[in-house]
């Protein structure tokens, strides 16, 4: 028997998928493979390009799209994190940042890390706010995260498994740390980014794309 929880989740799997279909709405790509072209990179370290990928380099640094803000729809990530390192998705941004930390306090970071033993934090939570419900990344191979956003809901999925159900006003736990996200609602609409995380921290991303819900 599914749960009210799953009978949803089908729901917005069908909206984000069959619903787009029937519209003819194709994704839309963010990166080209060949330049940095539509994105800006604020904070330390930054983002090379190599053979068609996007490779992280030092940090803690932010390079976000700043084309247009994005709401109700599905955001596509292919990664490949050879050494099991930490790096991030953010989403719900609500301005253009001047710095990684209004992503980090004022949007939702997806964790990438594949191999933390740390609770809320491994691939496919929302950073320190929420639990993973399955762990089902593959270290070191070409990883999918798909993330739906619509309205105040946030659903993420990790190689299809799904792994973050949140919506806004779900319990999160306390801040622990001045580096952990200020708690509180994001906004239905907002830019999206990748994290470089530190100088040890190299990942990979071949494909970011978007399309809106079927709604």
């Amino acid at each position: 028997m599914k749960t009210e929880k799953g009978i949803v989740f089908t729901c917005i799997l069908a909206a984000a998928c069959g619903g787009v279909r029937a519209q003819d709405v194709t994704w839309t790509p963010l990166f080209n493979g060949q330049d940095l072209t539509g994105w800006e990179h604020v904070g330390e370290g930054k983002f090379v390009i190599e053979d068609g990928v996007l490779k992280t380099e030092g940090g803690m640094g932010l390079l976000w799209f700043t084309e247009r803000p994005f709401r109700d729809g599905v955001l596509h990530v292919e990664y490949r994190n050879p050494e099991g390192r930490n790096a991030g998705i953010f989403i719900r941004i609500p301005e253009p940042p001047a710095d990684p930390w209004v992503a980090v306090h004022g949007g939702y970071e997806v964790q990438i890390d594949d191999l933390t033993e740390m609770e809320y934090e491994s691939t496919g939570a929302l950073y320190s706010l929420t639990r993973p419900m399955a762990r089902p990344s593959r270290p070191g191979e070409w990883n999918t995260i798909e993330i739906i956003l619509d309205g105040d809901l946030t659903v993420v999925t990790v190689n299809g498994v799904l792994v973050t159900y949140y919506r806004e006003g779900d319990w999160v736990p306390p801040r622990q740390e001045d580096w952990q996200p200020v708690r509180g609602p994001r906004p239905t609409e907002g830019f999206v980014g990748l994290q470089n995380h530190g100088p040890e921290d190299v990942v990979y991303f071949r494909e970011v794309s978007f399309r809106p819900l079927g709604h």
